[in-house]
């Protein structure tokens, strides 16, 4: 699995506020683009690199694309996590424990 590409997709700022929105329902790119310092092209540019990471989907409604969160590149994103903090979690119990950390 490419995690890299889904965390770095995520790493900027404006970006993570997209994806944030997104987490509440599907959205059209004039509706993300609102409120946010960056025109629409911007906000398309973003939501390229976040579907290019496999975190975002597009869906046509008519003549609009609508965008959602993809719960399965989510859900590959948490399971890195998961087992990054299973690591930590283990060593930290091996360091109280008095062995190596």
């Amino acid at each position: 699995m490419a995690y890299g590409i889904k965390i770095e997709a995520l790493a900027p700022p404006t970006r993570r506020a997209i994806f944030e929105r997104l987490a509440a329902g599907p959205s059209a790119v004039g509706a993300l683009a609102a409120g946010l310092p960056v025109s629409r092209p911007a906000v398309s540019q973003h939501l390229k690199a976040l579907k290019d990471a496999g975190l975002v989907v597009e869906t046509r409604r008519g003549t609009a694309r609508i965008y959602s969160v993809d719960p399965k590149g989510v859900a590959e994103l948490r399971d890195y996590f998961d087992r990054f903090w299973d690591v930590a979690l283990d060593a930290y119990k091996r360091s109280l424990e008095g062995g190596d950390a």
